[in-house]
């Protein structure tokens, strides 16, 4: 007869893989009897967040008492301003995990088709099978999304198709001139869903944000924005969403009421305008990248080149060991095998000390 669940939950739960997180640095610390430990396995922000962010959580306090604004209406405004687009346009959620839910929850029926470069983010599998939609991962090429393969793959079931640029966990970008072909060719039923999660951190012009093609009058894209990773509010869980107000509308219809808490919509506001926060988090990420690329380099092991805060590389053996060493250390990073590269690990790219810390103890535990 089976258990009562087995009984009579949804088979859908049956083929799900929940997300396994980072550890946090106080149950290493605990589990291994050590201090000062590094976590560099999130892709956090380093320099923690804006103060301006903390000042404005610091004046909500008195206020959590009231439920929070359901519509986001200053965070919307606000980010209207931003970005000189309609506030009809965006929509806020509980991180971008929870937009990815109510993207799926809006389109996707049983036996609907969802897309999208693997590796990637691993959200995008499970969302579409919640729903019983089938979750199709395309095999990346030279380690970046491949849209040609992508757009092979397209059938009358595709509902939705994610282009992560760039890319978790390979820091890969998609090239302008592939975007620009893709695009060109999308059959209309099909969403694109842009998600550019590290895109603050993005140094190269060879891209172009999905924002390019809603401001060229495109019916079926929607970009996801965070304040999880450059404007350090991860702990806050608040990201958002730009496309057409159709669409908004639709999704709006399955978020639940007084989804974002009133302390992130307040830090969201404070993080938006504080543009030297912005700019400090990409310095010490752009001079932290080219440090450890030297470091990579003289110790002979292949790389990912990346435009986000961390970098996929590949330790030349099997990465649980090494993971496993390193924590003992006081090192945390992320092992490569969960995305089927067992000799990568990500690592996030840190301030100065941290990212020293994490390359000494790296060659301790490879011997070198």
């Amino acid at each position: 007869m089976g258990s009562f669940v087995e009984r009579n939950a949804r088979p859908e739960i049956f083929n799900l893989k929940p997300y396994v997180p980072g550890k946090p640095v106080e149950e290493v610390e605990r589990e291994l009897g050590i201090t000062g430990a590094v976590k560099m396995a999130s892709n956090e922000n380093p320099l923690g967040p804006s103060p301006l962010a903390m000042a404005k959580v610091q004046e909500g306090i008195s206020k959590i008492n009231m439920y929070p604004d359901s519509a986001c209406y200053y965070l919307r405004q606000d980010l209207a301003a931003f970005y000189g687009i309609d506030e009809d346009c965006f929509l806020v959620s509980n991180g971008s995990d929870e937009m990815l839910r109510l993207i799926t929850e809006t389109f996707v029926l049983p036996g609907d088709e969802v897309l999208y470069g693997k590796p990637s983010f691993s959200e995008y599998e499970l969302m579409a099978l919640i729903m019983g939609g089938h979750s199709i991962g395309v095999p990346l090429k030279d380690m970046c999304f491949d849209l040609a393969a992508i757009k092979n793959a397209i059938t009358d079931r595709t509902k939705l198709i994610y282009i992560c640029n760039p890319n978790n966990p390979t820091g890969s970008i998609v090239s302008r001139q592939d975007i620009e072909q893709f695009m060109k060719e999308l059959p209309e039923h099909v969403l694109v869903v842009f998600d550019e999660a590290y895109f603050e951190y993005v140094t190269a012009d060879s891209t172009v944000s999905g924002l390019e093609y809603l401001a060229r009058g495109y019916k079926n894209v929607m970009v996801l924005r965070t304040f999880s990773k450059a404007y350090g509010l991860a702990g806050l869980r608040i990201g958002y969403g730009i496309t057409t107000p159709e669409i908004a509308a639709a999704v709006n219809r399955v978020s639940e009421p007084f989804n974002v808490n009133l302390l992130a919509q307040l830090g969201a506001i404070g993080a938006l305008s504080d543009s030297q926060h912005i700019q400090a988090s990409r310095s010490v990420n752009i001079q932290g990248r080219d440090y450890l690329y030297r470091e990579f380099e003289a110790l002979g092991m292949n790389y990912v080149p990346t435009e986000a805060n961390f970098i996929f590389v590949d330790l030349g053996r099997e990465c649980r060991p090494v993971f496993k060493a390193l924590m003992k250390e006081g090192v945390i990073v992320r092992t490569g095998d969960i995305f089927d590269f067992p000799t990568y690990i990500r690592v996030t790219i840190g301030k100065p000390e941290e990212n020293e810390k994490f390359i000494r103890s790296l060659k301790k535990v490879m011997g070198v």
